[in-house]
């Protein structure tokens, strides 16, 4: 019988005068410090010391809003933000989870043949480089979007026949259409540019 031998994630514990605990280490440690063991890969779950309750989630959003706020270290332009935002109570809400996990998966793999792009490319062409790069992941996550509609046959750029819905179903079906035409205008954009 073959084991697992992956590592078990660092448990962090949080106080409540808001202090994190590292309990690999027998030490507290900072948000920072967390940022770090991150972006080395270091997979670690944060408890509430008191409840048990697991608030890695929350605590990642914290170091994710402080990289934000620092000077030059903006990842998430405003227009992701307020798209993100309506995302929330939308119909296409279940969806977004696994389609930015894709996403953020596809561009980890890709990294590494950017960084060498950029590496060999490096002056002005580096941009150029950089920029096909995006075209050619843009492209592919709108395929990939296109995959995942949620449309069934003669909706937006479906072949079939079309029924049309009734009363507050049509009107719900016609935002759900506007919301998805718009998405797929900026994708279009940002692919084109």
């Amino acid at each position: 019988m073959h084991m697992a031998t992956e590592k078990q994630p660092t448990i962090i514990k949080k106080y409540a005068n808001r202090r994190l605990y590292h309990t690999g280490t027998s030490a507290y440690v900072t948000l920072e410090d967390l940022a770090g063991m991150v972006r080395q890969g270091e997979d670690f779950v944060v408890y509430d010391a008191k409840s048990g309750e697991d608030i890695t989630r929350t605590v990642l959003a914290q170091i994710i809003f402080e990289q934000e706020n620092k000077e030059g270290q903006n990842l998430l332009p405003v227009t992701v933000l307020r798209q993100l935002i309506r995302f929330y109570g939308d119909s296409m809400q279940a969806l977004v989870p696994s389609y930015l996990e894709f996403s953020m998966n596809n561009l980890s793999q890709e990294q590494q043949k950017l960084r060498e792009q950029m590496a060999q490319a490096f002056g002005p062409g580096a941009f150029q480089a950089m920029e096909e790069q995006v075209r050619k992941n843009m492209s592919f996550f709108t395929e990939a979007m296109r995959m995942f509609s949620p449309f069934p046959p003669g909706g937006p750029g479906m072949p079939g026949p079309k029924t049309p819905p009734q009363g507050e179903e049509a009107s719900d079906l016609d935002a759900l259409k506007r919301q998805m035409a718009d998405m797929q205008a900026k994708l279009d954009r940002l692919a084109n540019k």
